[in-house]
């Protein structure tokens, strides 16, 4: 008889798969951070106007209100090229640790600002938005897993 422990070790993702994998979660990474990029740009009062109400980080207001969506777009470069999709994975996982540990200040200590990140989830709770941004950090860290290079002696 064949343990749960068995089976699972025994389950392997072929090549193809864990690249078409990958490819789509850096894909879905890569949309999160562009358009958001694009509605930062787009409205960058509102948004550098949403830095500027938070004590901790309004007098640096101006700087990240610019410096967030360059490293979107700048890991959104790294997340579409094959050979930088590893490094894009952890710049993904380090700028979306950034902000789930702010959002998590901010529900925190200030749960009556406004959350000015776009469209898609500054109509979420500051709850929800927690929920979201570690659904996207476990596919990121599921997709550096999964694009782990082969070592071969």
């Amino acid at each position: 008889m064949e343990s749960s422990l068995t089976r699972i070790k025994s389950f392997r993702l072929s090549t193809s798969a864990r690249e078409l994998a990958v490819l789509g979660i850096c894909l879905i990474s890569m949309f999160l951070f562009l358009f958001s990029a694009y509605e930062k740009l787009l409205d960058h009062q509102r948004f550098y106007h949403g830095l500027s109400r938070v004590s901790i980080i309004g007098s640096k207001a101006e700087i990240i209100s610019y410096a967030v969506p360059l490293l979107e777009v700048s890991i959104s470069i790294l997340l579409i090229i094959p050979k930088t999709q590893r490094k894009g994975l952890y710049g993904f996982v380090a700028l979306m640790g950034i902000f789930t540990v702010y959002i998590f200040g901010m529900w925190l200590w200030a749960p009556d600002l406004p959350c000015h990140c776009n469209l898609i989830v500054e109509k979420l709770s500051w709850g929800q938005h927690i929920w979201f941004n570690l659904v996207f950090l476990g596919l990121a860290i599921l997709g550096l897993l999964l694009n782990k290079p082969n070592i071969k002696s």
